[in-house]
């Protein structure tokens, strides 16, 4: 591709904290998203804790009239906060565990707790808390008194002394259980967080907003630089947070109105302000890994079947079509477009839940969550795009997808985008009369056992449930398959005996270094009987 940006930068950023999730953080549940090595913009005032007894009048119509003004300011570097903690590496950052006796909120009446994340190692600038109750907000002050310390750097911790910030927090509720509060959200590193559903585990993140990513300059990352914390009602089932987006470019003002359960949903408002023109923004920009599965398996020489924190792109269009788009590993950088008219969701699914796909009793990866966003009014003309990094290890976050306006942001005029997330196992709809993309896998193409000699690829689709699934094996059905960039060789569809799924085989040839576009569906009897399948090939 033409201007490839060098996205070595970006692999490593997104990565190295991904090195802390499942269980890496001896003391500390959640693990970090690659967005730390990115953390940039915010008041150096900010770095400075406020009296504890301070209040101000605080909502969130207040609040961006705040972020509106500070967009007319120019943009202040952070300085990085001097401490004990400066000389924290990441082993030491492992012996550090917030106090569960400390939680805020706590208590008989709770429906959330709050726990904060330390500073140190790659935490050095300040985020401030802020409690919010009957209009005032108070600053929560935390010291290291909040924290229990261990082994290596319990000796080198001052007693009582006040912290000048904190790195994040998370929100614990009784998710699972009705006797015990599990972590539901947390919000660390630049505009990133991870959210859980009922049984699941952490995967994929999201974050704030999404700046001229992968567009062959730097990649500008917002951060939330503050919280404010609405002190929920007793037994309550949802939270409200809110937080100040602050980068050289933009300021913004979020509300989040969190929900747990089977899903967890997430009601976002973004009220964006810009301080000058940028090429691009992703609005709910999603972030994931995809290693290998049945399509790329034997460039790695692994045990386990399937490597991933998510396996396809969906996307549900405002007529009701919908897409599903299987993630790559591509020997390049790749991406995708998909546009769109204000569609009903899109999001990044993990589809297969059996343990027997990853056999990894660590990782767990038939429990990470997927996620969906639901655009809440009308978001007009746009696309969903969709980058692909190319990645040799799973710490790395290689899967980028967000949605980008048509209508780019005007500098002093503010944007606004409201929508919901869902966070969980979120199955495939088999009710639906349509069938869905159950796998995709590939191969080297022609007669199973014999010489290939024409050099072809063979991709073989299995479509699950729907109608499809109660048709016979002579049924009138047809695949509509369309292909850019290389050619058909063989084609055929036909019925799984003793399943309920249909297997569509393609065998293609392309030129090396083209990339090949593939698109698929099953028809029959007057109607549409499958979603859409697209799929991307990259010729090494």
């Amino acid at each position: 591709m033409p201007g490839q940006p060098d996205l070595s930068a970006s692999v490593a950023r997104r990565s190295f904290l991904a090195l802390l999730g499942a269980g890496a953080l001896l003391h500390c549940s959640t693990s970090l998203s690659g967005a730390a090595w990115a953390q940039t913009a915010t008041d150096p005032a900010a770095a400075a804790p406020a009296a504890p007894d301070a209040a101000e009048p605080f909502d969130f119509d207040r609040l961006t009239e705040n972020m509106r003004v500070l967009a007319t300011q120019p943009h202040q570097t952070p300085t990085k906060v001097e401490g004990f903690f400066s000389s924290f590496t990441y082993d030491d950052y492992q012996a550090i565990q917030y106090n569960p006796e400390r939680a805020r909120w706590a208590g008989p009446k709770a429906g959330f707790n709050v726990q904060a994340f330390h500073m140190g190692w790659l935490f050095a600038e300040p985020i401030q808390l802020f409690e919010v109750k009957e209009g005032q907000a108070r600053p929560m002050g935390f010291s290291t008194d909040d924290f229990r310390y261990y082994d290596r750097v319990k000796a080198r911790v001052p007693a009582h002394e006040p912290l000048p910030g904190v790195a994040g927090f998370r929100l614990n509720a009784p998710l699972n259980r009705a006797d015990l509060f599990d972590e539901v959200v947390a919000f660390l590193g630049a505009s990133y967080f991870r959210a859980l559903g009922r049984g699941n585990a952490y995967g994929l993140s999201a974050r704030g907003l999404a700046i001229n990513t992968a567009l062959g300059k730097p990649e500008e990352f917002p951060r939330f630089s503050r919280f404010w914390l609405e002190t929920p009602a007793p037994f309550a089932r949802e939270v409200v947070v809110c937080a100040a987006l602050e980068s050289p470019s933009v300021t913004g003002a979020y509300r989040f109105v969190i929900r747990p359960g089977v899903n967890t949903e997430m009601d976002v408002t973004a009220r964006l302000f810009f301080r000058n023109e940028v090429d691009q923004i992703g609005v709910a920009p999603l972030t994931s890994m995809f290693l290998f599965s049945e399509k790329n398996r034997t460039d790695f020489d692994d045990y386990r079947p399937n490597v991933h924190d998510s396996d396809g792109l969906a996307i549900e269009r405002r007529d009701g079509d919908k897409i599903w788009r299987p993630l790559n590993n591509p020997p390049r950088l790749s991406e995708s477009y998909f546009a769109e008219q204000s569609p009903h969701g899109f999001g990044l699914m993990q589809r297969d839940r059996n343990f027997e796909a990853y056999q990894d009793a660590a990782a767990h990866y038939e429990r990470r969550p997927s996620l969906m966003v639901e655009p809440l009014g009308d978001w007009g003309k746009g696309a969903v795009r969709l980058v692909e990094i190319p990645s040799e290890l799973e710490v790395n976050d290689n899967i980028v997808a967000f949605w980008v306006p048509d209508a780019k942001p005007v500098p002093g005029v503010m944007s606004e985008f409201s929508y919901r997330l869902h966070w969980g196992a979120l199955p495939a709809d088999t009710a639906q009369d349509i069938a869905f993309v159950k796998e995709t896998r590939t191969g080297v193409g022609g007669v199973s056992g014999v010489e290939n000699t024409d050099g072809s690829r063979k991709i073989v689709v299995d479509f699950e449930g729907g109608l499809l699934a109660s048709l016979p094996a002579d049924a009138k059905v047809e695949a509509m398959v369309t292909i850019n960039g290389g050619e058909i060789v063989h084609q055929a569809l036909s019925e799984i005996p003793g399943t309920d799924f249909w297997r569509l085989v393609l065998d293609i040839t392309v030129a090396p270094g083209m990339t090949v576009e593939l698109g698929a569906h099953i028809t029959g009897y007057g109607r549409k009987l499958s979603e859409n399948w697209l799929y991307q090939w990259v010729s090494a």
